[in-house]
């Protein structure tokens, strides 16, 4: 399952905020594929995939958005 967050717009922390909630709600293998505006994400998520354990799949960028791609891969 992947679920969707929109997080345009949106500046630092509140997309890694997001993206903390959505992978609290999902189960272990699932992905969350967020969307930003904020460049910072790029720095952001990989960090707090390192931190909290989890896999970064890949951050893709389209024309001013920023796609991220994280597997949650433990309960927490």
């Amino acid at each position: 399952m992947v679920k969707h967050v929109d997080a345009r717009r949106l500046l630092c922390p509140l997309p890694v905020i997001r993206l903390q909630d959505a992978v609290a709600e999902i189960a272990v293998g699932d992905e969350v594929e967020i969307v930003c505006t904020d460049p910072g994400i790029n720095n952001d998520i990989p960090a707090w995939c390192r931190i909290n354990g989890h896999q970064l799949e890949g951050i893709e960028e389209h024309a001013d958005e920023f796609i991220a791609r994280v597997r949650k891969l433990h309960a927490d």
